[in-house]
């Protein structure tokens, strides 16, 4: 893979983190620790892996019902 697609890789994913973030708070919903795993990013060739985080069962409930 070369750094050029790697770049765009990792561009493509942030990209992605912000539709979801913006998404979940049209719902009101917010997940703090949303964001790309630095660990994925970390690799030669990255493959972008995207960190939920932790959220409260309150939250949890708000997405599941969202989701549904």
């Amino acid at each position: 893979m070369t750094a050029q697609r790697s770049a765009h890789c990792v561009e493509e994913a942030e990209e992605t983190v912000k539709e979801l973030r913006t998404a979940l708070a049209k719902a009101g919903i917010t997940l703090p620790s949303l964001g790309l795993d630095p660990v994925s990013l970390a690799r030669e060739a990255p493959s972008p892996l995207v960190e939920l985080g932790r959220c409260s069962v309150d939250t949890a409930r708000r997405l599941a019902a969202v989701l549904r």
